[in-house]
C-alpha cells in the first residue's frame, strides 16, 4: 500500500483532470493523478457506441495539443475522444496511478489525506475532478418500481440492438436524448418525452455556439440571442436523419407508471417495453463527505474553483459552478487555465 506526499493530488484523469495536469506541469508543481478507470479516456469509456461530439475537433480539444481531425467539419466519435485522451496523457508523461478508487479525503496536520482502495496519499492541496458519471439522475416517478419493463440510464446505454422491435420511451431532452432517440428509432417504436419542446439549432450551427452561450450566461454577459444553453440540440448527422424520418416530435411528461407502461396527464396510457433515462447527472462527490463541504444541492460552495469551507480543496469539471462549461472538453481547458494559477499561488 503506497503512502506518498505531493504538492497536489488530482482525483480523476478524465478531461478535467488532464487539462489541470497540463497547467500544473507547466507550473513545475509536484503532483499525481489518481484514476478509477482501467485505462485512459475517463467517462468516455462508458459512453454509448455511436456517440458523437457536437463540436468539431478544433473546438473539442484540451490545452497544448489539438485533437487530430479528419476534416474541418467532422464530429469526432467516442473512440476518437478516447484515443485522443490516451495520446494526450502519454504525450505529456503525466504520472497517473490506475485503477485507484478514492474513498475519502480527510484533514491531517500536514494538509489533506487521500484514502483509496489501493493506498493513501498526502497533499498540500487536492483537486477533485471526478465528474458526474457515477451519479446518474433518474426522476422519482410514482410507480416506477412497479414497471416490469427494462429501465436504463444513458450512462449505461450501449447501442440500439437490444431494443429491436420493442416499444421504447426516451425520457429527457438535450443532445443525449436526441442522439439516443435517433439511433433507437431505427429499430424500435419510440416516444420522446421532454419537459419542454426541444430547441433545435440551425443545421449550420455546432456545439461551439453552445459553449459561447454557456460562457456568456455564467459571466452575466448573455444577450437575448445567447439565452440558449448546452441543452439546445445540435443537428449532427444522426439527428438530421431522424428528422427526415419524422421521429423528432416530443410529448410532455407522463404522471406515473403502472406495471406495463405509463399513464399520461389526460388519463390515457401507453404500454412500453423499455425506458431510457436521458435525465442528467449529479456531481460524484462521495469521497468528500468527511470534509463536510457538500451543500444541500449536492455541490461544494466554491470561489474560482476553490472550496470556501476547505481552501486546500479545489474542484473542476462538474459543470458551470466550477467554471463555464467546464464539463466539456473545451471548457475543461479554459477552467483549468483560470484556476490552476490560483491553486499554485495558494501553495506558497
Amino acid at each position: 500500500m503506497s503512502s506518498e506526499t505531493y504538492d497536489v493530488v488530482v482525483i480523476g484523469a478524465g478531461q478535467a483532470g488532464l487539462a489541470s495536469a497540463y497547467y500544473l506541469r507547466r507550473a513545475g508543481v509536484d503532483f499525481i493523478l489518481l484514476d478509477d478507470e482501467e485505462g485512459p479516456g475517463g467517462t468516455w469509456r462508458h459512453a454509448w457506441d455511436s456517440l458523437r461530439l457536437f463540436s468539431p475537433a478544433s473546438f473539442s480539444s484540451l490545452p497544448g495539443w489539438m485533437m487530430p481531425t479528419k476534416t474541418d467539419t467532422t464530429y469526432p466519435a467516442r473512440e476518437d475522444v478516447i484515443d485522443y485522451l490516451a495520446r494526450y496523457e502519454k504525450r505529456y508523461q503525466f504520472r497517473i496511478e490506475r485503477p485507484v478508487f478514492v474513498t475519502a479525503v480527510s484533514r491531517s496536520d500536514e494538509g489533506l489525506r487521500v484514502l483509496s482502495d489501493n493506498g493513501e496519499w498526502r497533499a498540500r492541496a487536492v483537486l477533485s475532478a471526478t465528474g458526474t458519471w457515477r451519479h446518474p439522475l433518474i426522476p422519482d416517478y410514482p410507480g416506477r418500481a412497479d414497471f416490469m419493463g427494462h429501465q436504463i440510464h444513458s450512462a449505461n446505454y450501449v447501442s440500439a440492438e437490444a431494443y429491436s422491435g420493442k416499444r421504447v420511451a426516451i425520457v429527457g431532452g438535450g443532445n443525449s436524448g436526441a442522439q439516443i432517440l435517433s439511433e433507437i428509432s431505427t429499430v424500435a417504436e419510440t416516444i420522446w418525452v421532454t419537459p419542454e419542446p426541444p430547441v433545435f439549432l440551425p443545421d449550420d450551427v455546432d456545439g461551439h455556439v453552445l459553449f459561447q452561450r454557456a460562457t456568456a450566461r455564467v459571466l452575466g454577459t448573455a444577450d437575448d440571442a445567447q439565452r440558449g444553453g448546452l441543452g439546445d440540440i445540435v443537428m449532427v448527422p444522426p439527428v438530421k436523419d431522424a428528422r427526415s424520418r419524422g421521429v423528432l416530435g416530443s410529448v410532455r411528461p407522463f404522471t406515473r407508471f403502472d406495471e406495463r407502461g405509463v399513464i399520461w396527464r389526460d388519463g390515457t396510457r401507453n404500454d412500453l417495453d423499455a425506458i431510457v433515462w436521458c435525465t442528467g447527472f449529479r456531481p460524484a462527490l462521495d469521497h468528500l463527505r468527511d470534509l463536510d463541504v457538500i451543500n444541500e444541492e449536492g455541490k461544494v460552495d466554491v470561489d474560482g474553483g476553490q472550496s470556501v469551507k476547505e481552501p486546500r480543496l479545489w474542484l473542476s469539471g462538474y459543470g458551470n459552478w466550477t467554471g463555464a462549461a467546464s464539463a466539456t472538453l473545451l471548457g475543461a481547458g479554459r477552467a483549468a487555465r483560470d484556476m490552476i494559477p490560483q491553486l499554485v499561488a495558494s501553495l506558497k
